[in-house]
């Protein structure tokens, strides 16, 4: 036999048995997670914000089982929270440290104080003391639908719109584009707008971002199609395609392929694109009697994370978005659930370890150090020397030191009686 075909016979053979793998690496690339800082919970607060209940679901009720009833088909590991709640932000977190996430971009409603967007706006701003300390990066992705808001309430005049959107913005710039763990992609603060839904051409952009220092022209990124200001656009579940006569509301697998498809074919017309992925939509909003639901796509015991998180870690995007952390009402949440546990966490360390990084050594069991830390965390309230010992956890954990971080998670239940 000739060498050639002697060689070609080895990597068919190690094909064959799966000892060689060439699949498209994506380098250096960031791992972003999409997040919702608006959940309002008893005891932290006073009372059960919205998006637990949507006027609907009454949390103070509880099942057979010991679970509040919530705006959800999903029930948080932890049960239903409020998102200032430090020791929920912690176990967020270590979780995102501990499954090979990069950092966080928080769904963000501005700076006005109107509706809940002022309690948004402080559950995000010590979110991001969190993320510093765990050496997670952030951004936020800006909800300009807010201004349209408070035009519509008239809370603000249509006159004033664009004036509100520079204030917004320059709250940004002035609290976080300069902080070094403010994400930048090619030297620019990354940020993205969820739309646009009431600022619709790049003209007005222009004239808000003008308003911004020269170093902190963002890199702007809107939903599905590029702006002309803007450096690209990120995709979501295409929930709009199940709207369609005939669909029954269900997006298939084919549907969805053909989406991403046709979305990184334009996309290869931009500077950058930020690639989505997702494992699941399953909206509660019909239930909840507040409007008619989106559609459904069917988490297919993990295949649709799999397949949508693959495609993102291997394709020429800048950046991938996991969609979403916590949308209990919309069923997209990678949180660790009572249905699903870590498993979508865990497949994201699998696909950074396989794409991203071979060294990259946490495991799914590890993360359930979070939800060790979690508990104790909430006995430490009282107890000064408790809530030092933790400190010390948290850094051992966000360092690596995972050995040291267990140690003494087992030396502080054996002395609490847990």
């Amino acid at each position: 036999m000739k060498p050639k075909q002697t060689i070609l016979l080895v990597l068919a053979l190690f094909f064959t048995l799966g000892i060689l793998d060439f699949p498209a690496r994506a380098g250096t690339k960031e791992v972003m997670v999409y997040y919702m800082p608006w959940y309002v919970a008893k005891p932290y607060s006073s009372n059960w914000g919205w998006h637990w209940t949507m006027n609907h679901f009454d949390p103070d009720t509880l099942n057979a089982s010991g679970e509040r009833q919530i705006a959800s088909w999903y029930y948080p590991l932890i049960g239903p929270y409020d998102s200032s709640d430090p020791a929920v932000i912690e176990y967020h977190v270590l979780l995102m440290k501990l499954a090979g996430i990069d950092g966080v971009i928080v769904d963000w409603y501005g700076s006005a104080d109107y509706l809940d967007y002022g309690v948004n706006n402080l559950a995000t701003a010590r979110l991001f003391d969190f993320t510093r300390k765990a050496g997670l990066k952030f951004s936020v992705c800006y909800e300009d639908q807010t201004v349209q808001h408070l035009v519509d309430s008239r809370q603000l005049a249509a006159t004033n719109a664009t004036v509100q959107a520079r204030q917004d913005l320059l709250f940004l710039q002035t609290h976080y584009f300069s902080d070094p763990s403010y994400f930048r992609l090619d030297g620019k603060p990354l940020l993205l707008n969820f739309g646009p839904q009431f600022f619709l051409t790049s003209s007005k952009w222009e004239n808000i971002f003008s308003a911004l220092a020269p170093d902190n022209q963002p890199a702007f990124f809107t939903e599905d199609n590029r702006l002309a200001v803007g450096m690209g656009a990120f995709n979501w579940p295409p929930m709009w395609i199940s709207q369609k006569p005939g669909t029954g509301g269900v997006l298939s697998d084919a549907a969805l392929k053909n989406y991403l498809a046709g979305f990184e074919q334009k996309a290869q017309a931009w500077p950058a694109f930020i690639s989505s992925a997702f494992p699941r939509f399953h909206d509660i909003y019909q239930r909840a009697g507040n409007r008619n639901y989106w559609g459904y796509l069917g988490d297919r015991n993990g295949e649709t994370l799999r397949q949508t998180l693959g495609q993102a870690m291997t394709n020429s995007s800048a950046i991938v978005q996991i969609v979403t952390w916590n949308d209990f009402g919309e069923g997209t949440v990678i949180e660790p659930t009572k249905e699903y546990g870590y498993r979508d966490l865990g497949l994201i360390q699998d696909f950074r370890r396989q794409y991203l990084d071979p060294n990259f050594s946490f495991r799914t069991n590890d993360l359930t150090l979070a939800l060790q830390f979690y508990y104790l965390r909430r006995q430490s309230a009282t107890n000064a020397a408790l809530a030092a010992e933790l400190d010390n956890v948290f850094t051992n954990i966000v360092s690596g030191n995972l050995e040291a971080a267990q140690l003494k998670i087992g030396q502080i239940k054996s002395q609490t009686g847990d």
